[in-house]
């Protein structure tokens, strides 16, 4: 349709972009030829259907037409047969009055003899109903009471129908005339209202009861309530044609009275069967759905009863039905209506669980298969049972999974937020190796697996893998949350003015948070991290193609772990040094820096917190903390040279080497215990030589010295640089020039960041 509604002009500067796309106008010409051939000839066939089909509508519409017109002819005919008659036929006013007077009389005495056993019939009618209350199953004197009725109820209505043309003296004589048998012709009326309503009760307890009534073997009474309502359809239809004649017309039925003779009310018995019927199966839905509410996998037992009903149609009702009452159809038709209405009410509930949902779209298939089993295919089920709406349902029962699954991992943010941010007594736990760890993490998986389980009882790929996707997303979320947190509390406590009161709480946090992380990821040979096991249970629920897909995402949310288990250790070190360290580190490279020994009281706090959180930090993580406190000890020392504003000059005749050399083996000293971490640590505190050569080197040298440092440190920022020239107490504008226009020269080869990038 887009191409259709493209302009073509358009179209062929799509096709015509290159002056080389001339070359294929054959092709696209017999492309285009093709095209039209092709719709030509859609466009002949769908022609020729139009034709014929109306060719074969006007054709009924001419022979309807004749029809209507042979027959008001034959009435005419007759009309003016009956006019010729009276003028042949001698004195035929007094015959014709003569013999109206006959049939007046023989009216009325039928009449009379009729109301006078009114009460009779009528006092028999209600003994016999009496009786079929005891046996209400049988109702033996069913036929007998429905065949009295009748000629009751024609009684009265052929006498309201001669009242109606008597005016109000005919109405007083029924109200206030009394009767043989007692009371009035009214109160009989309204006594043969109440039997019609006793027999309807009767008749109704039978049509509800009519499945039960097959499945006992109570042939009889099927067969004879098929004869009264198969009785009173034939009259109804005699009703609905005097109706539609009298409309049609008026003038010439008034005319004859066989026209007019007949009952003249809608009595609705064929109706009043099929609502029975319906209203026994609403019922027995009605339990189905508290059953399948209440436990989805019992959906199929819980309509077993569908199935047990129209086969007992089919097998035992069919033969004591009327053939034109297509009785087996009838029920198939309004069963599948009804189990359509259920199905259609319960996927649009929003309230519907995903189990729920879930059992709906897996019930179609075996539904039809039951339904073939029975004789009734697909196309012959009208309308579809769930309107086409598996697509949308599968949609349906995916999002609710995953907005399940963003539902609770939302709460737990909210959770772990409010618990992290008021750090509380009590507000963290511990784990079987009394490492710190957050309470919502376990439950975080457990609902994880849980909502997995519920996406792979779908059995489709596509709705395990929406879920799984999102999932992956909200873990990602997760991190981010964290460490956003992290990084808000950090900023708190870096003020200088800040508050120091709440920080081992927050250090605790942590330490919890970073032991989390490493509990998603930390695989043993006996027991696998969180993230795996998790892996390995969706990874045979999905395509294979999407297990690429996945993996790589999983690869991203375990790096993920990783990076935001080190951003705690390295917030926590950072935490030690806003708030233990605020003085002493203001106090590096200052005059007094030469006279304290700041270097040894650093490593004693270092060792006080080690020794506070080795037990309670996963093992994994010691080594890290412990290069994490060297770097970031490093990293600060030498930010001291812009950061400290009081620091003077290094003159050279003040001992600034030998200090600095002693602070480096006071640290050396501390570190060397920690035996997987040290190698590293000392290899990256080596680029103190290079900081102090830049500061002793003579003025002539320093331009080379920047050269081997930059070599080394390709990362090193200039304005740190600036920062250490300008320290020397021999420096000029002409050393910094000189520095500066070495950096300009120098080509340094991009690598692997090095400590020095972490220095500003």
């Amino acid at each position: 349709m887009s191409d259709a509604a493209e302009p073509p002009n358009l179209k062929l500067a799509e096709l015509l972009r290159h002056p080389e796309d001339l070359d294929k106008l054959p092709a696209l010409r017999a492309e285009l030829t093709r095209k039209k051939a092709v719709v030509d000839s859609q466009l002949r066939v769908g022609l020729a259907e139009q034709l014929s089909v109306t060719q074969a509508g006007m054709t009924s519409i001419s022979t309807a037409q004749q029809t209507v017109n042979l027959i008001k002819d034959e009435m005419m005919k007759i009309d003016k047969l009956c006019a010729e008659a009276q003028n042949t036929i001698r004195d035929f006013p007094q015959i014709n009055l003569v013999a109206q007077i006959h049939r007046n009389f023989e009216q009325v005495e039928v009449m009379k003899s009729a109301i006078d056993t009114f009460a009779v019939n009528l006092e028999e009618l209600e003994r016999w109903l009496r009786e079929d209350d005891g046996d209400i199953e049988n109702q033996p004197n069913l036929l007998k009471i429905h065949y009295g009725l009748s000629q009751l109820r024609d009684v009265r209505d052929k006498a309201m129908e001669q009242i109606k043309g008597d005016g109000d003296s005919a109405l007083e004589l029924v109200d206030n005339l009394p009767l043989d048998g007692g009371g009035t012709l009214r109160d009989q009326f309204a006594r043969l209202d109440d039997v019609v309503d006793w027999f309807d009760d009767h008749v109704g307890q039978a049509c509800m009861n009519l499945i039960p009534l097959v499945q006992s073997g109570n042939n009889g009474m099927v067969v004879r309530l098929a004869l009264i309502v198969e009785e009173e359809e034939k009259k109804d239809k005699q009703v609905r044609a005097l109706m539609d004649a009298q409309k049609e017309y008026k003038e010439l039925a008034s005319r004859f009275k066989s026209i007019a003779a007949g009952p003249k009310v809608l009595r609705g018995y064929k109706e009043k069967f099929l609502e029975a019927i319906e209203l026994s199966a609403q019922g027995q839905f009605e339990s189905s759905n508290e059953a399948f509410l209440e436990d989805p996998d019992k959906l199929e037992k819980s309509v077993r009863w569908y199935f047990n009903d129209l086969n007992a149609v089919k097998e035992g009702m069919t033969p004591l039905m009327p053939k034109k009452w297509r009785i087996f159809r009838t029920y198939v038709n309004l069963y599948h209506r009804l189990m359509h209405d259920w199905l259609i009410s319960l996927i649009n509930d929003p309230e519907l669980k995903p189990t729920h949902m879930l059992a709906v779209i897996h019930w179609s298939q075996k539904y039809y298969a039951k339904m073939r089993k029975l004789g009734a295919t697909e196309n012959q089920l009208e309308p579809q049972l769930l309107d086409n709406r598996e697509p949308e349902m599968v949609r349906e029962y995916r999002t609710l999974i995953t907005k399940a699954v963003e539902e609770w991992m939302d709460r737990m943010s909210a959770t772990d937020t409010k618990m992290f941010q008021e750090r509380q007594d009590g507000s963290l736990d511990t784990d079987e190796h009394a490492l710190l760890r957050t309470k919502t993490l376990g439950d975080m998986w457990r609902m994880l697996r849980e909502q997995l389980l519920v996406a792979s009882s779908s059995q489709r790929p596509d709705v395990v893998q929406g879920v799984v996707e999102s999932m992956l997303r909200a873990l990602t979320r997760r991190q981010k949350l964290w460490n956003s947190l992290i990084d808000t509390e950090l900023a708190k406590y870096s003020s200088p003015t800040s508050d120091q009161e709440g920080l081992q709480p927050l250090q605790d946090w942590l330490i919890a948070i970073a032991n989390d992380q490493i509990a998603n990821i930390d695989d043993q040979e006996d027991a696998l991290g969180y993230l795996s096991r998790f892996q390995r249970e969706y990874e045979p629920l999905v395509s294979g193609p999407y297990i690429a897909t996945a993996n790589a995402e999983i690869a991203t949310v375990r790096d993920g772990y990783v990076d935001l288990s080190t951003h705690c250790l390295s917030t926590f070190v950072a935490l030690i040094f806003a708030v233990d360290f605020r003085s002493i580190m203001g106090e590096f490279f200052t005059p007094i820096w030469y006279q304290k020994k700041g270097m040894a009281q650093v490593c004693s706090t270092f060792e006080d917190y080690l020794g506070d959180y080795q037990g309670v930090l996963h093992s994994s993580l010691r080594d890290i903390l412990v290069e994490e406190l060297a770097d970031g000890l490093l990293v600060r020392c030498l930010g001291c040279v812009t950061r400290n504003k009081t620091a003077g000059k290094f003159k050279r005749s003040d001992p600034f080497v030998e200090k600095i050399k002693d602070d480096v083996l006071t640290v050396f000293g501390f570190f060397e215990r920690f035996e997987n971490s040290f190698p590293e640590i000392k290899a990256k505190w080596r680029v103190v030589e290079g900081f102090v050569s830049l500061l002793e080197a003579d003025k002539a040298a320093v331009p080379a010295v920047f050269e081997r440092f930059r070599a080394d440190y390709w990362d090193v920022q200039m304005a740190w640089v600036e920062a250490v020239v300008r320290a020397r107490d021999d420096f000029d504008r002409g050393m910094l020039s000189a520095v500066k226009a070495k950096a300009s020269e120098v080509y340094v080869e991009r690598g692997v960041e090095t400590i020095m990038s972490k220095v500003k």
